[in-house]
């Protein structure tokens, strides 16, 4: 163990533990996962009982607190924290372009990528469990991927947990890729419609920006080739909570008059940059919709067939017809890995693991009718990222899940409302409430 360092409040120790690669063959390759040890000061020799965090993606670090930050200190009250970087993320062993070759061609990269879904996950737990607490079980905080993790704790090792606390992060437990974005789709577009009618002036500047790109083909300053499919895109604002109002003041400062006529600002690409490129989580892009295969079907780039039927979401259309266009979500299409310079090397690992066929079940629906241990969840009741219905009906499967359904939340609860939210979840689990 390394040693400890302080933050306002807070008392950290960075850990990190040894797990194999494959989890049915033990002896064979390991890799590292590091967590990031918490706990209140002056409370360091407290026998405290452990949260373990499970962060939102996938393909996210656990987030990088300064102190008693968000919902960390609510939990610091009663908890000793555990920050998990899980598996490729963060401090963990990483697996992006740089790291991924020297595995081997695609085919080899996608078969070692095939062991970073939410069952690999919840057995690193499990062995990070054994040795953090003395095999006592813990509670877990699952946001977002984080719950669809917790889910799978829930179906798989229940006797591990204490309580588990899920925000906005209960999956279809038997819906395929698909399902989730013919439900997506329509969210989406009341997301867009919602953002209008907050701002209409930003219908006319999308579609300007829409018009310039279309024409233009601009290259942002890092490498992204900036199509009108990826400006739609910049919809993934639309799900959190100041999201639409990020969004509007990107478009009010678009463009800016040159003796060339008007051009796409420095400032505008360099944000859009930022926020389209995935190359500080490349995972959550190549993973994003084998975290839904389940069930012998291939995903074969889910989001991207699903959304031609959705008409409405064609930009050319929509400019040839004078109507704004239409932002997306969370939706990873394949023409991502066209158009940012951190993906096109997994282009073809990428292509690999949406026709593969071989995934394991994640949930056992029998298993969670059965469930005894405590379990409170926030779901968001339009969820742009997570659908709510698909939420509630996983929700009535899981016997003793308590929920609280609340619109004062986008899917960034936890981050905007950690403390309030943190609190009501532990509240029921306990009973308090």
């Amino acid at each position: 163990m390394s040693a400890s360092y302080r933050q306002p409040g807070v008392v950290l120790t960075d850990r990190r533990f040894s797990v194999p690669l494959d989890h049915g063959a033990p002896d064979g390759e390991r890799i590292e996962v590091f967590a990031r040890e918490c706990v209140a000061a002056g409370r360091e020799d407290a026998g405290l009982p452990w949260l373990v965090y499970l962060q939102g993606g996938p393909g996210f670090g656990a987030q990088r607190f300064s102190g008693k930050q968000a919902w960390l200190g609510r939990a610091l009250r009663d908890h000793r924290v555990l920050l998990l970087d899980q598996r490729g993320t963060g401090s963990s062993t990483p697996a992006n372009r740089q790291t991924l070759p020297l595995r081997g061609g695609p085919r080899e990269q996608a078969d070692y990528l095939a062991h970073f879904r939410a069952d690999a996950i919840v057995r690193d737990c499990e062995a990070i469990r054994a040795e953090v607490t003395g095999g006592a079980p813990w509670t877990v905080l699952g946001q977002s991927f984080g719950g669809f993790c917790a889910t799978h704790y829930l179906s798989t090792a229940p006797e591990g947990l204490a309580a588990a606390l899920i925000t906005g992060g209960l999956p279809t437990l038997d819906g395929h890729a698909d399902d989730v974005y013919r439900a997506a789709y329509p969210r989406m577009e009341r997301k867009t419609l919602a953002h209008y009618a907050r701002y209409p002036k930003d219908a006319e500047r999308a579609a300007r920006v829409v018009e310039h790109v279309a024409e233009h083909e601009p290259v942002l300053p890092g490498g992204y080739r900036l199509t009108a499919e990826a400006f739609q895109s910049l919809g993934i604002l639309l799900g959190t909570g100041d999201g639409s109002d990020r969004l509007h003041y990107l478009l009010e400062d678009a463009f800016v008059r040159t003796p060339a006529g008007h051009v796409l600002s420095d400032a505008f690409q360099e944000a859009v940059q930022a926020i389209l490129s995935y190359a500080s989580a490349p995972l959550y892009a190549v993973l994003h919709e084998v975290i839904y295969a389940q069930d012998g079907r291939p995903t074969a780039w889910s989001a991207e067939r699903v959304r031609a039927e959705f008409p409405r979401f064609d930009a050319g259309k929509s400019l040839a017809e004078g109507t704004a266009p239409l932002f997306t979500g969370e939706a990873v299409q394949r023409w991502m890995f066209d158009c940012d310079p951190a993906l096109r090397p997994l282009r073809e690992t990428a292509d690999l693991l949406a026709e593969r066929t071989d995934w394991a079940p994640l949930y056992d629906p029998a298993r969670l009718a059965a469930n005894e241990v405590p379990v409170a969840a926030a779901v968001y009741h339009d969820d742009m990222y997570v659908d709510t219905e698909h939420s509630l009906r996983t929700a009535r499967t899981i016997r003793g899940l308590r929920t609280w359904v609340t619109d004062e939340f986008e899917h960034d609860g936890l981050r905007a409302g950690g403390p309030r939210v943190l609190d009501r979840l532990l509240g029921l689990v306990r009973g308090e409430l």
